[in-house]
């Protein structure tokens, strides 16, 4: 698989990394190869003052001449170095923690001789790494001539998939996709064959598909790492896998679909390592904060989080139940896939094939003597009527659906089979989300709005912007790859159900009516917590807009 474990990192007590591996000690901040990124985070800088080491910036990494061609990419990526020309000192190494001696005593066996040492952060060193193998694909290779196999040759699909050059296509994709913080990777069977993409921050990026290997090959080992039947190629198939990807544990879904070339594949990755985020983390507003605390304080009822595929629902979720989870009460899950691993809570997976669904499961939970249920996903109206008798009966239970505001689940619910009578006794609030990219904080521009800037875009107005008003917006650099954006954000609009809105749940119920009332009533709606966020430089303009619509 992807697993490695050679080259750990020793602590090295003293710090004195040249002394003990023969290198020089540059002066520090001398050239410009070794300027120091003040806008860089904390471990780097603190580490580089406390050893008296020099600190290299982004951009001076990039423009530096590489060595890396008696390095392998995986060795690299592990232990996160860069070695690079100087012209001031030599041979250098780029470190992410100058303590890594296995790593300098490595590029000292290579280079045979001594190497100097400068410190940069592990994400700069990431970002130049992965800029270095872009350009290395983009640079016309040939390819070598694929084998032919016939459609019916298993056994030599097999043996294809299971080649060094194939294993090792299928580890740089996953090894790129965590350097890339992608959610998702798209492995697409086109005519002209194999097409890679990457969805990262929510947007899908296109990558150059590996060289010289047969794209079935690459769909079946994929396969066969989530144990998935090579054979059938007719219909769909679902599987899992828990792979070590440099230092990243992952838990991978892979969805394998028939289409009109081949197959694709969807591999969805799932770092096991992503720390709970806090309620003040996901991103509410104060407002929407207060109004979510006091919600999970109820004993019981039924609280819905809204949203599509990919807003952040299930985070929510998860930042829910860690602040419910006390050892004085029991919460049950039922998931598909069990996304965060919960310390102190019972979570199942849904297993349709065994007949383990969500109604199924939810018709047992009841009989465990639960405080707190959560079902990942309202589906179906077996689902919804299950759910809602557990909210009755005296649990509180947290659920997903997919409608596009939170008043469109009220009629959504009832579509279901839902009575309103029960709805209007159970249900205590609906979430409505989105995600939005978080600008760059390296390179985000300030502008003050003028006269102008409103007549050319009505965005602006559109969203509550009026002349005078400051908004920062993406320009891109090094660190975010030109995007002008770095990792996403929520925007949230919390419903809660008073008793004028409950009177308007009836069997014909208007979620416009709902969503009025609710407004009128002091709710904040996903856009005007969006423009708030463009106000505090979270986000842009263009952003919101693109998730979001207007009332």
């Amino acid at each position: 698989m992807v697993s490695t474990s050679h080259h750990r990192p020793t602590d090295d007590p003293q710090g004195h990394a040249f002394a003990r591996f023969g290198g020089s000690r540059p002066e520090r901040n001398e050239g410009p190869e070794t300027a120091v990124d003040t806008r860089s985070g904390g471990f780097a800088d603190e580490i580089a003052g406390q050893l008296g080491l020099p600190r290299i910036a982004l951009s001076d990494l990039l423009a530096a001449e590489p060595l890396v061609d008696h390095f392998s990419w995986r060795f690299l990526r592990e232990t996160v170095v860069f070695p690079f020309q100087s012209a001031r000192y030599g041979r250098c190494l780029a470190v992410a923690d100058p303590r890594d001696t296995a790593s300098a005593r490595a590029a000292e066996l290579v280079f045979g001789g001594p190497v100097a040492l400068v410190v940069a952060s592990a994400e700069d060193i990431s970002t130049a790494l992965s800029r270095l193998a872009d350009d290395d694909h983009g640079e016309g290779r040939t390819e070598a001539p694929q084998p032919q196999l016939r459609e019916d040759d298993i056994e030599g699909l097999r043996d294809l998939a299971a080649g060094a050059p194939v294993v090792r296509a299928v580890n740089d994709l996953l090894e790129q996709a965590v350097e890339l913080r992608a959610s998702d990777i798209h492995v697409e069977a086109m005519r002209s064959g194999l097409s890679i993409r990457m969805r990262v921050d929510g947007l899908l990026k296109q990558l150059p598909a590996p060289a010289g290997v047969l794209p079935q090959a690459v769909i079946s080992r994929i396969k066969i790492v989530a144990g998935l039947n090579i054979a059938e190629r007719r219909l769909p198939q679902d599987g899992a896998a828990r792979l070590q990807v440099g230092r990243s544990e992952l838990d991978v879904r892979v969805a394998v679909m028939p289409t009109q070339h081949g197959e694709s594949a969807v591999i969805r990755l799932l770092p096991r390592d992503r720390g709970l985020l806090s309620i003040e983390k996901l991103g509410f507003s104060a407002h929407d904060d207060r109004s979510l605390r006091r919600l999970l304080a109820l004993p019981h009822g039924m609280i819905v989080i809204c949203g599509p595929t990919g807003s952040g629902k299930t985070t929510t979720l998860a930042t829910a139940l860690s602040v419910l989870n006390e050892p004085t009460r029991k919460i049950l899950t039922i998931e598909d896939p069990v996304e965060y691993e919960l310390p102190g809570i019972n979570q199942s997976q849904v297993k349709p094939a065994i007949g383990l669904t969500f109604a199924s499961a939810l018709r047992s939970f009841v009989r465990q003597d639960p405080d707190v249920i959560m079902v990942g996903e309202v589906r179906d109206g077996e689902t919804a009527h299950v759910a809602v008798h557990a909210a009755l009966t005296g649990h509180l239970v947290l659920t997903t659906l997919h409608t596009e505001n939170a008043a469109a689940a009220v009629p959504r619910l009832l579509d279901l089979g839902v009575e309103d009578f029960l709805l209007r006794s159970t249900l205590r609030a609906v979430i409505a989300q989105r995600l939005v990219r978080r600008l760059c904080d390296r390179c985000r521009a300030k502008r003050t709005l003028s006269a102008g800037d409103l007549n050319a875009d009505p965005r602006y107005a559109a969203v509550g912007f009026d002349i005078g008003e400051t908004v920062y917006e993406p320009v891109g650099c090094d660190s975010c790859g030109g995007a002008g954006y770095r990792g996403r954000l929520g925007i949230f609009e919390v419903l809660e159900l008073d008793p004028e809105i409950r009177s308007l749940i009836q069997g014909s119920t208007d979620a416009s009516a709902i969503d009025r009332t609710a407004i009128r009533r002091g709710m904040t709606t996903m856009l005007d917590d969006g423009a708030a966020k463009c106000r505090a430089g979270a986000t842009s303009v263009a952003e919101v807009l693109r998730v979001t619509t207007l009332r």
